[in-house]
């Protein structure tokens, strides 16, 4: 298995430990069994930069995502919209997972669809300008 392989194996246990929230060790051995059952991505192979530049993004979105809830907080953001960002070429479906975690990760964006022409929809919420 390559280093690819594994940030997809452990992008898998993540999700499935988010989603059980349980850390027995039945769980563990059916986790790890699922993320190794489950079917890859033969066609399309993600390099180790995009997965490094997507987890880096995570990391600094922790930050941004702090000082976006006090903005919300202290300053009320009253207006809405709908944009569409273009999805980064040759993104994986690990890689597209990650890319929607992180915009939705912070309080002012959320995705709300994922286009199979390229695209993410993306809510934001923003002060109204005066």
């Amino acid at each position: 298995m390559d280093t690819i392989g594994y940030l997809n194996l452990i992008l898998r246990l993540a999700i499935w430990f988010l989603l059980t929230a349980n850390f027995s060790v039945a769980n563990i051995i059916i986790g790890v069994a699922v993320a190794l059952l489950l079917p890859g991505s033969p066609k399309s192979r993600a390099a180790l930069k995009d997965w490094l530049r997507a987890l880096g993004k995570i990391i600094l979105a922790i930050p941004q995502a702090y000082i976006e809830a006090f903005e919300i907080i202290f300053r009320p953001h009253n207006e809405e919209e709908v944009t569409l960002e273009r999805v980064p070429p040759r993104r994986t479906p690990g890689l597209i997972f990650l890319d929607i975690f992180l915009i939705t990760f912070t309080p002012k964006t959320i995705v709300l669809k994922y286009r199979e022409d390229g695209w993410y929809e993306v809510h934001r919420v923003r002060r109204r300008k005066t």
